[in-house]
């Protein structure tokens, strides 16, 4: 596992760990987080999940203990762009509004063909 770390303007650190997100890794993701967020300025962490094809709990608990010491030291913690699969994780787990991951969009009603029309 690595994360890669970018800073922006308005004090947004973004950062892309790249692999499976789990027992094994979870660690690094927390050790990444806490130190971008002791950074002077961090506002918001921004944890792109673009390249982690696998989330476990120990993973969900990272990103959680992350979220919660942002709140704790006035700056937000936000996630984007997972794959599907990992997405689906934090949506069954009911992490995903905690960590600011948008709703997935839902489908129109079904139309029913013998319906009178509007």
């Amino acid at each position: 596992m690595r994360v890669d770390r970018r800073h922006e303007d308005g004090g947004r650190i973004v950062l892309r760990p790249v692999g499976d997100l789990d027992i094994a890794t979870a660690a690094v993701v927390q050790d990444a987080l806490d130190a971008a967020l002791d950074l002077p300025d961090t506002v918001e962490l921004v944890v792109d999940l673009a390249e982690v094809p696998f989330l476990d709990s120990t993973g969900v608990a990272a990103l959680l203990h992350g979220a919660a010491e942002a709140v704790g030291r006035g700056a937000s913690l936000r996630v984007v762009d997972p794959q599907p699969v990992v997405a689906r994780v934090l949506r069954i787990t009911g992490v995903d509004s905690l960590v600011g991951l948008a709703p997935r969009h839902q489908s129109p009603p079904a139309v029913d063909p013998d319906a009178p029309a509007a």
